[in-house]
């Protein structure tokens, strides 16, 4: 499986860029998943729900299932947060994995970057962006910059840059 992240401060546009580059994607016959950083408490589950009440019970993990999807819920319980690299496993093979946030981590990615945010670049102590998307230049990187407003190019860069298979892309593999 072959991975991609996109990083950057919030605001910069990261999960508009993934929901257009999701479906530029899926388009060229590349099966794509996504795994989100949140940095605040969430829950996909609401109270008085049997799932949520699997949960409150103390149930480390609970799988809620029907005929559309599925979804596993698991609690830390006090254990640390697990990293994006501990997490991918988790994941069903696919063509490419896109992550989301994740911005410290030791995975290749692509900056998101708008200078409106106020925040600098991420790429200047980061070697593992490999390109930046912006809305403008960004002179300070010497790092490819990629167009944030075209999301064909992005998702060219992304298949050349994670090497995915052509014959995917013509339906063969």
């Amino acid at each position: 499986m072959k991975i991609i992240g996109l990083a950057g401060w919030s605001g910069s546009g990261k999960t508009t860029l993934v929901r257009k580059l999701i479906p530029a994607l899926v388009a060229r016959g590349y099966r794509v998943s996504t795994m989100k950083h949140a940095h605040h408490a969430f829950d996909i589950d609401k109270p008085g729900k049997d799932s949520y009440e699997h949960r409150e019970a103390g149930a480390t993990e609970v799988m809620i299932t029907s005929a559309n999807r599925w979804a596993l819920m698991h609690e830390h319980r006090g254990a640390p947060e697990p990293t994006a690299e501990e997490l991918m496993p988790q994941m069903t093979p696919v063509d490419l994995l896109i992550i989301e946030g994740f911005k410290k981590e030791r995975h290749e990615k692509i900056e998101v970057f708008r200078r409106s945010v106020g925040k600098p670049l991420l790429a200047a102590d980061d070697p593992h962006i490999v390109a930046i998307a912006s809305d403008g230049p960004t002179p300070e990187i010497d790092r490819p910059l990629l167009d944030l407003n075209d999301v064909e190019a992005i998702a060219d860069f992304v298949v050349s840059h994670c090497g995915l298979s052509a014959a995917r892309r013509q339906g063969v593999a």
